[in-house]
């Protein structure tokens, strides 16, 4: 007993318009589930770790350069400017965090200091950024 197909083969062009739905589709996705970090744009060299520290960059951020020029938040300012600024964020909101992105360059002391402030202005979570991942044979110096 045989059976008769009603198909046909039709040739013809493809519709790209699905295929272009689903690029966007994992684009969209990719982007909306990509993890940001936003850091400021000051160019300091952070020390190099072997575990991955995990920081969200959304508190309050000091960065130190290797020329002991100190930013908070973006903005240039000096030692004692820092400590009132410190003390204002601390009063507008509680439970601030503190990021201090300084290089590897900066002594200790200079460090030091600025967590006394955030310590002494009521910030009690202070962090110190750092790159992940880089073996101690291969980091650049």
């Amino acid at each position: 007993m045989t059976f008769k197909t009603h198909c046909e083969i039709v040739k013809g062009r493809i519709d790209p318009a699905p295929m272009v739905n689903l690029v966007f589709l994992l684009l969209i996705f990719m982007v909306l589930t990509a993890p940001y970090v936003v850091q400021s744009g000051i160019g300091v060299d952070l020390p190099v770790v072997k575990f991955a520290p995990a920081s969200s960059y959304q508190g309050l951020v000091v960065t130190v350069t290797r020329d002991d020029l100190l930013f908070f938040n973006d903005q240039v300012t000096t030692m004692d400017a820092l400590r009132q600024s410190l003390q204002d964020a601390a009063r507008r909101a509680r439970g601030q965090e503190l990021i201090i992105k300084a290089d590897a360059q900066v002594s200790h002391g200079t460090i030091v200091r600025i967590m006394s402030m955030a310590m002494d202005a009521g910030i009690s979570v202070v962090n110190l950024a750092t790159r992940p991942g880089i073996s101690a044979q291969t980091a650049p110096r």
